[in-house]
């Protein structure tokens, strides 16, 4: 059975937005000072910049897709970066073609 949060998680257009963005972030984000944008992940301002929200709504999204193990934080310096964490997406994905 499917975890909830992780189902929760994905409830959300947002949410969603941010993850298709973070499959390819070269393409979606400019380059950053700190961290490299495919082995580090996007820094979360650029993110809620990207999104339109305040850095706090974006951290509470960001939040609840790396809780249900879709994304991987890593702090550098101030900042933390974000990138998909595609084993836990594929096996979520397992998970869910299994349980029909």
């Amino acid at each position: 059975m499917p975890n909830i949060d992780a189902l929760r998680a994905l409830a959300n257009d947002r949410r969603l937005q941010i993850l298709e963005w973070l499959k390819d972030p070269v393409a979606h984000f400019p380059p950053q000072v700190d961290g490299d944008l495919v082995a580090d992940g996007v820094c979360g301002a650029l993110i809620a910049d990207k999104l339109g929200v305040s850095p706090p709504t974006a951290s509470e999204h960001l939040k609840l897709l790396t809780q249900a193990g879709f994304l991987c934080a890593r702090r550098i310096k101030q900042w933390t970066f974000y990138r998909r964490d595609e084993p836990r997406i594929a096996a979520f994905k397992r998970e869910m073609t299994e349980g029909l």
